[in-house]
């Protein structure tokens, strides 16, 4: 490496290397260096740390006068000698500059492909559940504060809240902490090693067969847009975010089907309607005109999206209590009784074979779905008692 008294007029005497990079010394301090590449020169100090050599770059030669370059290098070099490591500093520096909503927002960047479902839940982690600690450093987040904040929300919202407003947290923490350096362990995994995970289980609620004549009787006094909204969700089976976001688009009135390209798990849905549900979509149709949704709602999105307030009314004029999902559980309790088979069962509610490799193979298309969903029609309206006199 050569040597020469750094100067203004020196460093730009220094040519660009024909290749990779020069390094020169300065004569006045021990340490401070120039690295000249193929366009480009860069200050830097050679200094060592507890017996760690450290390189750290100043900046640019063409940007920062000499002698303000040697005054930092100086004073870089000062630091390493009592111990202070430039590099782990400028690291947690910018560990502490990923906020929590910062490394929501970068969590949802780095994962485009996230369902519509799951950005809505993480992202209401975020602003209801740990809103007060969007401008908290992730990194500084500690286990007491995970175990607080878990039994918190669980104790306000539910076990299942809590569980999964955690679970959100442990995965973008994890997602944040692969692209930093030293990133402290996941403060998340303390409910784990503490077993302080709730139990859950799964709710096995549905609207029994005596009952659905009541429940119908309620629907059917309610007005077009809620009395149809629960008629296409107990017929189909799908999701309530599913049947809020229908569009005219997806459904086919030709081949009287329904599509959706995403759903919940990523995979898409496609589904016979059966001549009941038809002539309900076709009513609907033309009560809904120019909207391009099944269900239009007064808000931003456009479709409905509050389901309480009629959920509500008819729980009290059937005296049945029973959740949105209740009904899905109900749609294919009813099929099950017809001895529909396991993989339609499975095909009717979108849900995935995995870990099944004789299911991999089985392809059921629409068709195929069409008789079973006929049978599960007339099935839910003998129970129900329509038509009856």
């Amino acid at each position: 490496m050569q040597k020469l008294k750094f100067t203004k007029t020196n460093i730009e005497a220094i040519p660009f290397a024909e290749k990779r990079q020069d390094f020169y010394g300065d004569t006045l301090l021990t340490g401070f260096g120039l690295r000249v590449g193929t366009n480009q020169k860069s200050y830097y100090v050679d200094g060592r740390v507890n017996g760690t050599k450290r390189r750290i770059t100043v900046g640019r030669a063409d940007y920062i006068p000499v002698d303000i370059a040697r005054g930092k290098a100086l004073a870089l070099l000062a630091e390493m000698a009592d111990g202070v490591d430039p590099v782990e500093e400028a690291k947690a520096v910018a560990s502490r500059k990923v906020t929590l909503a910062k490394a929501f927002a970068t969590f949802f960047e780095i994962r485009p492909n996230l369902s519509a479902h799951t950005v809505e839940g993480y992202g209401r982690t975020a602003r209801r559940y740990l809103k007060d600690w969007g401008n908290k450093p992730l990194c500084e987040l500690t286990r007491s504060m995970v175990m607080e904040r878990h039994k918190k929300i669980s104790k306000q919202y539910g076990d299942v809240t809590g569980n999964n407003a955690m679970r959100h947290l442990r995965s973008v923490y994890n997602c944040i902490s692969a692209t930093q350096d030293d990133f402290p362990p996941n403060p998340v995994d303390i409910l784990s090693k503490t077993r302080s995970w709730h139990r859950e289980t799964r709710r096995r609620t549905l609207i029994a067969a005596h009952a659905l004549p009541d429940w119908w009787k309620a629907v059917q006094a309610e007005p077009s847009l809620s009395r149809d909204f629960l008629i296409i969700t107990l017929f189909t089976g799908m999701r309530r975010g599913e049947v809020m976001k229908l569009r005219w688009e997806n459904i086919d009135f030709v081949l009287a089907s329904l599509h959706i390209s995403k759903t919940k798990n990523g995979d898409p849905l496609d589904l016979p309607l059966s001549a009941f549900l038809m002539s309900v979509f076709a009513s609907r149709k033309v009560q809904t005109g120019a909207s391009p949704w099944v269900f239009p709602g007064p808000g931003e999105t456009g479709h409905l999206v509050e389901t309480k307030r009629f959920l509500t009314r008819v729980c009290a004029a059937s005296a049945i209590k029973f959740t949105i999902h209740d009904l899905r559980r109900t749609f294919i309790t009813i099929a099950e009784s017809l001895d529909i088979p396991h993989y339609a069962l499975k095909r009717l509610l979108n849900h995935r074979a995995d870990g099944d490799v004789t299911g991999g193979y089985i392809v059921i298309n629409v068709e195929r779905l069409r008789g079973p969903v006929e049978q599960v029609a007339a099935k839910i309206l003998e129970l129900v008692g329509h038509g009856e006199k």
